[in-house]
């Protein structure tokens, strides 16, 4: 890091997206191809009672996924109560919670590999 007239210049977040390994989020969206019909709303999040304590978020969890970022969306749907309040909500109509129960299972299954 470098400091230039009183401000730190820091490393760049952006992700590479040609770098990034997908393979956790495709083997979901060849068994639950409703994860990429999510169009990020946010309902999910608003409506989530653990998500206000835990940051529990199916959107957020798609989107790590989506990026790679195995750890953090597994720290998320361990969080997860299934209560339903949020597949309730969804306009697209996605069953969240057999979405959360196969990232679950498809990590599960990469482990043990």
């Amino acid at each position: 890091m470098m400091n230039i007239f009183g401000f730190r210049l820091s490393a760049s977040s952006a992700i590479d997206m040609d770098k990034v390994d997908r393979t956790l989020f495709d083997k979901l969206c060849a068994e639950e191809p409703d994860a990429r019909r999510c169009m990020s709303c946010g309902s999910c999040s608003a409506t989530c009672p653990a998500g206000e304590f835990t940051g529990m978020s199916v959107r957020k969890v798609l989107h790590n996924l989506q990026r790679g970022k195995e750890r953090e969306a597994l720290k998320m749907v361990s969080s997860c109560m299934l209560c339903g309040k949020c597949n309730m909500v969804c306009p697209r109509g996605i069953n969240t919670r057999h979405l959360i129960l196969s990232v679950c299972r498809i990590y599960k299954t990469e482990e043990s590999r």
